[in-house]
């Protein structure tokens, strides 16, 4: 009775083990097949944009020109100082904004600590949220591939058309090259404009000659990056731009004065020869570099994407082609960012 009993108790423990060891890949053939489902996974399309105290404006028109141009899931990562979050919040969850999917992200400027040589010229430059780029895998987690934009842009395009960029193996980052559009040659030379390694590293320094970089090198602008953050995280990105920050610190081997090139050029130097391109219709820029320069509306209006780097901006004066971006401005509900105009 007792060997009965036996036999009856290991066929029992038997068929219970075959039970899990059978399920199991089920359930997790179950789960898989969920997660992959085309209908239900649908690609986020992160953007990171940066609010700064001042120019949150900037920011609100940027976000606004994305989400109405595209049908695309966009996941915008917001990111702003400590005192300037509630602020952006606000803004956004109190206009026609609210419907948009965002995170807002504190940047913590202590990072930046000992790696910025004061530069009394353009100190602008010198905002910490100038520097978000180089953090990028710090501040986004999840995501393979970001697109990084600066402020002072608007979107006339599908960011989705952007967002498929192809990466070349191995490189981290797709770039905009300044010599890529022969109908901005003109704009570059009428308000004497640097579009070479030239315009931002100081080649009597031994440092920068040691790069072997020739001068007349065509510079790219990193306002608008599309980032593989595998890559950029494997190859160490952040850390050879910090390298490059302190050098600077060390032996000023570029400054604003320059090329207004103190988030550019440790770019120029750590991406020189390992970057893609980006399509040049989607970053028209130096639309900032003059009150008076200005392209042809017919070129306007088929660019992708439009940026007002330099030092005249659209939500101040004098600037150009300010219809273009206030199209997409939506006003501060709480009233403290005032656009300047001359009848204001």
């Amino acid at each position: 009775v007792n060997q009965i009993l036996l036999l009856l108790l290991v066929l029992t423990v038997c068929a219970i083990l075959y039970n899990k060891v059978h399920q199991v890949p089920l359930a997790l053939k179950n789960e898989t097949a969920d997660l992959e489902s085309p209908e239900e996974m649908e690609e986020e399309i992160p953007v990171v944009i940066c609010a700064a105290a001042g120019r949150m404006g900037a920011a609100v028109a940027a976000i606004s020109s994305i989400y109405s141009n595209t049908e695309a899931s966009v996941l915008f990562y917001i990111v702003g100082l400590k005192t300037t979050i509630p602020h952006i919040r606000k803004w956004i969850e109190n206009s026609k904004l609210k419907e948009i999917k965002f995170k807002v992200v504190e940047f913590n400027p202590m990072v930046l600590k000992g790696k910025i040589r004061q530069d009394a010229s353009r100190p602008e430059l010198l905002q910490p949220l100038n520097f978000v780029r180089f953090y990028l895998p710090l501040l986004i987690q999840k995501h393979e591939k970001v697109i990084y934009l600066d402020d002072d842009v608007i979107v006339q395009g599908d960011i989705q058309e952007l967002y498929d960029t192809k990466l070349a193996p191995g490189h981290a980052a797709a770039f905009s090259d300044d010599c890529d559009l022969p109908s901005t040659h003109e704009m570059i030379r009428s308000v004497g404009m640097q579009n070479t390694y030239m315009g931002f590293l100081d080649y009597r320094k031994q440092a920068i000659r040691d790069l072997g970089i020739s001068p007349s090198t065509c510079s790219f602008n990193p306002g608008v990056i599309v980032a593989n953050m595998t890559e950029w995280k494997h190859q160490r990105i952040t850390k050879q731009l910090e390298k490059w920050m302190q050098r600077n610190v060390e032996e000023n081997l570029y400054s604003s004065t320059l090329g207004g090139g103190v988030a550019t050029s440790p770019m120029l130097i750590v991406f020189h020869g390992k970057h893609s391109s980006i399509n040049p219709m989607w970053h028209i820029r130096h639309l900032g570099w003059s009150p008076d320069a200005r392209y042809s509306e017919q070129f306007l209006q088929e660019a992708k994407l439009l940026h007002w780097n330099g030092r005249y901006k659209p939500w101040d004066y004098p600037s150009v082609h300010t219809d273009l971006w206030e199209n997409w401005f939506i006003p501060d509900p709480s009233g403290k960012f005032k656009l300047t105009r001359p009848d204001s």
